[in-house]
Order: C-alpha cells, then structure tokens, then sequence
C-alpha cells in the first residue's frame, strides 16, 4: 500500500494518512499475534499530524541535529510511531511484516532509538518519556537550538510519580519548546482511570504545576494542527500540556471504549470487520 503525501499534508492528506496508520497498525499485530489496537488506534491522528504537517524533519538525515524531537511515552502504541516513519521514508515498507515479539525482528513491541531509524528515545516501562524529553527541551536551551520536543503521553500512564517530577522540572526550567500530548481516552488495561485512579481535573493539576494548558478533540486534525504547532521562537516560556481527548479503540466500532482491546487478539471475522471499516478515512 503507497501513500504519497505532500508535506505539509492537507487536512484530506492526513485523514488518509491516519487511516493508513490504522491498516498498518493491524497489518503489525497481525504479523504478531496480538496487539494494543486500541492503544494506537486512539492516537493515530495526533502521531500523523505531527509526522505529516508539524514536525521539522528530514527522513535522510535521521540524526539532524536541528530535527524536533518526539518521544513515545506509551510504547506499547509503537505501531503507530512505526507506520508514521515508514510513511515518511525512514524506513523500508516491508518492515510491516516484520513486527513481533521476539530476537531478531526489525520492528519491536516498543520503539528503539538503536534499531530503528527516525526513533528519538527507546521505550519500554512507562512513564519515563516526559522525564527524557524534558532532558531534550534542556539541551537544546543550553545548546541555543530552536527545535521543538513533543512527548505522547497515555492518560493512564500519568499515574505514574515520575511523570509528575518531570512536570516539575519542565515549569522550573522554562522549556517552551517542549510539549506533552496526553491522549486522554479513559481507559487503561485495568479498566478506567476513574475506577482505577481518577486524574481530574488534569487541567487544573497541569496548570498548578506551570504548564501552559490547552483541550482539544484528539481525532479533530485541524483542532490539533492548531494547538501542536508552537513557534520556534518561544524562549522560556511556559511549557505546554494538551490534553487531547480521544476513543479507545478509534476508528473501528466494535473496538470503541471497550478495555478488551486495549491488548487482545482478533478472530478471523473479527479482522475482517475492522479492515471494512477502514476503507476510507474518517469523518
């Protein structure tokens, strides 16, 4: 499947490429087994309109010194990172197929900066991607580098005490060039965070920690194009927090806040059904 996209794509560019994002992230966790379908599927439109429109990028120069940044801090949403790169040229469209738990495959459960192209920061245990993005905001501060470092953020990750250290931190030190996405879609694999552990009103929290605070529909792209692109120019000031609210499960109805498939496997019938909702993309 090609997509060739202009960037920076048009609002009906990044529609379809979100739905492409979508298709690729079923063609992984059918190479695998199983998967976070729902995990991706509530993201897709922010990772494609950053991959796409906002990010300053150069799919030949990886390692560009001058590129922005983007951490992964949910990683178990890899999938979706993974297809926004191989869309963008940084890898081999083929790798698709390749994705699978185990020694030896390109594309693993949860991004590596060692193995993968394009990757800025390896995951693994959540909530340590604000802390290492608050580390890219600083260098480049120290360093007098414009770039922008974006960190994608899962609501139920937020729980964690090292998320909110790393809070701290970015308000302390002024870091305008750095910006946290919390996908906030409700649930996490144990259910939601309002039985699991209620994080309302995150705004006011947010902003009590001097962060600069916007909503928006997380599946709006036009909505996030506006909030996501910060200036170059913005020297110490406030970082900035979106919470971006979304569906689980995005995209493919039986899947649609249903904590099932936060990690589960598709039946035959079952994968047949989702890739017939994803003939087009979404209105």
């Amino acid at each position: 499947m090609s997509l060739q996209i202009k960037v920076p794509a048009t609002l009906a560019d990044l529609a379809e490429a979100a739905r492409i994002n979508r298709i690729d992230t079923m063609d992984m966790f059918a190479a695998a087994g199983n998967g976070h379908y729902g995990s991706c599927f509530s993201c897709a439109e922010i990772v494609t309109a950053l991959y796409f429109n906002v990010m300053r990028l150069d799919p030949a120069r990886p390692d560009w010194p001058e590129r922005d940044r983007f951490v992964l801090g949910k990683g178990h949403a890899a999938p979706t990172l993974y297809s926004a790169l191989i869309r963008r040229g940084y890898m081999p469209e083929h790798w698709i197929h390749e994705f699978e738990a185990k020694v030896g495959v390109k594309l693993m459960t949860h991004p590596s900066r060692r193995y993968q192209p394009g990757v800025d920061a390896s995951g693994g245990a959540l909530g340590h991607g604000l802390s290492i993005g608050v580390g890219m905001a600083l260098a480049g501060k120290i360093d007098r580098r414009d770039y922008r470092s974006f960190v994608l953020l899962g609501d139920g990750e937020i729980q964690e005490g090292s998320v909110w250290e790393a809070f701290a931190s970015a308000a302390k030190y002024r870091l305008g060039h750095l910006v946290a996405i919390i996908d906030a879609n409700g649930l996490s694999v144990d259910g939601t965070l309002d039985e699991v552990m209620p994080m309302e009103p995150l705004a006011d929290k947010l902003s009590a920690f001097g962060w600069e605070v916007v909503e928006c529909d997380g599946h709006d792209l036009a909505a996030l194009l506006r909030v996501l692109d910060i200036g170059h120019d913005r020297v110490d000031a406030a970082p900035r927090a979106i919470i971006a609210r979304t569906v689980k499960g995005r995209g493919v109805s039986f899947m649609e806040n249903v904590r099932r498939w936060h990690a589960d496997v598709l039946t035959p019938d079952e994968d047949r059904l989702a890739r017939a909702e994803l003939t087009r993309p979404l209105s």
